[in-house]
């Protein structure tokens, strides 16, 4: 371990990355709305203003955050089958979007896309225009399968339900006692689908990707048809 002239551990340089890093670090804990200079000058143990040598406003600062978001997610291989490439994608952005939901919301709001942002958008472009997608199926495909992923992540993130070991006690809380002929549907798809043993609503997203990934397989239909062509 390095130490300064005092013995002590010498403390890392301050720079951009580091600055970014810890920010990164105070979202996963507290939210986006827990970062602040303060908090994250806290967490670099420096002073506020030296966080401003390096990043001009916290607006950066989320911008770089994001950036390093993308820069976890896989890309899929220039050369490889596309779907392959989608589904590894899709997996991969559901499980950084777990480590980092407070991200889920900005991944397509930020008006200042990082190099990692515009790698990973060239990536996924490059591989379905490499598959023979056109410019315009691409742009069908590219938002498909990011509207189902992000909306998953989304929805994981937002059940009162963490993990299977929960399930049950959940699920039981929120169906209306004593009012079973009002609910029918209700009770019967929970006591059916979601008190049994082994429910995890996670197992939904390899479901509903295959779906659309199926779809994207096939020939268009009609409307899309004629949409990509006008």
């Amino acid at each position: 371990m390095k130490t300064d002239s005092g013995g002590r551990p010498a403390r890392t340089p301050l720079s951009r990355d580091r600055v970014l890093h810890g920010a990164l670090t105070v979202a996963d804990a507290g939210g986006l709305e827990s970062l602040t200079i303060r908090s994250l000058a806290h967490e670099l143990g420096v002073k506020p203003m030296s966080v401003y040598y390096h990043v001009a406003n916290k607006s950066e600062i989320i911008d770089g955050i994001v950036d390093l978001v993308f820069s976890e997610i896989e890309l899929p291989a220039p050369d490889g089958d596309w779907r392959t490439g989608m589904r590894h994608r899709a997996a991969s952005a559901r499980n950084v979007l777990r480590r980092h939901p407070w991200a889920i919301p900005l991944l397509q709001s930020r008006r200042n896309p990082g190099p990692a942002t515009l790698r990973h958008h060239d990536a996924v472009i490059g591989s379905l225009r490499s598959a023979g997608f056109s410019v315009a199926m691409t742009a069908h495909a590219f938002a498909l399968i990011d509207s189902y992923v992000f909306g998953f992540a989304l929805s994981e993130s937002a059940l009162p339900i963490n993990g299977p070991e929960t399930v049950t006690e959940v699920a039981t809380s929120m169906i209306p006692a004593g009012f079973p002929d009002l609910y029918p549907h209700l009770i019967e798809f929970t006591t059916e689908h979601i008190l049994k043993p082994g429910y995890d609503f996670g197992a939904e997203f390899d479901y509903g990707l295959t779906l659309i990934l199926d779809a994207l397989s096939g020939p268009a239909p009609r409307g899309a048809a004629e949409i990509s062509s006008s």
